[in-house]
């Protein structure tokens, strides 16, 4: 039998702890745990979700200007960044960089909020800054848009107002020169019947409409030049073009205080990258960041976790 009283077997006392690691392996082990977290948020926020900031009040009261919002990505086919990361939301201007899609589960649909890239305004072949717009989606290609009085119509029906949609100024009867396309006798309230272009769509050009199409047709990366009666496409004389992509057709909820589709033309359906979910921070855009305490006294508490739709 054991003694209890028998001393228990003392720990070798002789064996010391062992040293730290130095200092070069723990700063190595340092920026490598940093520089896998911040490639986790590099492919997060390029493949599944993006934060988005509100710019204007083009979408009121759907969403108010200087909300952030989670934008899924995932929806429509994320892609590798599109601007230097974190330089847009410390700087307020995005540096854009080249990028690739991965495919979507689905398209964009009629109705949908769209974050896209804007693709410039109506007579500028590449916006001279690469930003970020929302917008709904009312048209998609070969749809034929059609207002009346500000009613809009999509292929002869009549186009559901969404919930925070909202007309605040009288109609316009005269006709808008900065309409797009150039020379329509549109404007806001009345507009149309203008068709959304498709792949594949064959364009016939003559004297008469190649001042509607010529920004376009540049924007698909061809040269347009007009030499008395003949239009040279990429220097050869030509009737028609064939259109490259898909588009889509935006406009804001603030119907009579949006500058969208109606003022400077289609969106390229490889443009939009997603849709936005959720508001998580809502507050007066007006107010610096560096003015931390009126800033934060501005939250909408009210407008946080609103879904969008």
């Amino acid at each position: 039998m054991v003694n209890s009283k028998e001393r228990k077997p003392q720990r070798d006392r002789s064996k010391k702890k062992a040293p730290p690691p130095p200092l070069g392996k723990r700063v190595y082990e340092f920026f490598k745990s940093i520089t896998i977290a911040l490639l986790a948020v590099i492919v997060l926020n390029s493949f599944v979700v993006q934060s988005f900031q509100v710019p204007t009040g083009s979408m009121e009261n759907t969403v108010l200007a200087g909300e952030l919002l989670f934008v899924n990505k995932f929806i429509y086919g994320g892609s590798t960044p599109q601007a230097v990361p974190i330089i847009g939301l410390l700087t307020g201007k995005e540096i854009e960089i080249p990028y690739f899609r991965v495919p979507g589960f689905r398209s964009p649909r009629r109705g949908d909020v769209i974050v896209f890239i804007f693709p410039g305004m109506r007579d500028e072949v590449k916006s001279p800054l690469f930003q970020y717009y929302l917008k709904r989606c009312v048209a998609v290609s070969h749809d034929t848009i059609l207002i009346v009085k500000k009613r809009l119509f999509i292929n002869g029906s009549p186009f559901p107002d969404p919930p925070g949609v909202q007309y605040v100024e009288p109609l316009i009867e005269q006709s808008d020169p900065q309409i797009f396309p150039p020379g329509k006798p549109w404007n806001r309230d009345n507009y149309g019947p203008l068709v959304v272009p498709a792949k594949g769509d064959v364009i016939h050009l003559d004297r008469n409409n190649i001042g509607e199409w010529i920004t376009f047709i540049r924007r698909e990366g061809h040269t347009v030049e007009i030499a008395g009666n003949t239009i040279l496409l990429d220097g050869k004389a030509s009737s028609e073009y064939v259109v490259k992509r898909d588009y889509v057709f935006g406009m804001g909820d603030n119907r009579d205080v949006s500058l969208d589709s109606r003022f400077w033309g289609f969106i390229p359906k490889d443009y939009v990258i997603g849709t936005p979910m959720i508001v998580y921070m809502s507050w007066n855009p007006s107010i610096p960041i560096w003015n931390l305490i009126k800033k934060l006294g501005s939250i909408r508490f009210d407008r946080i976790a609103t879904i969008i739709h």
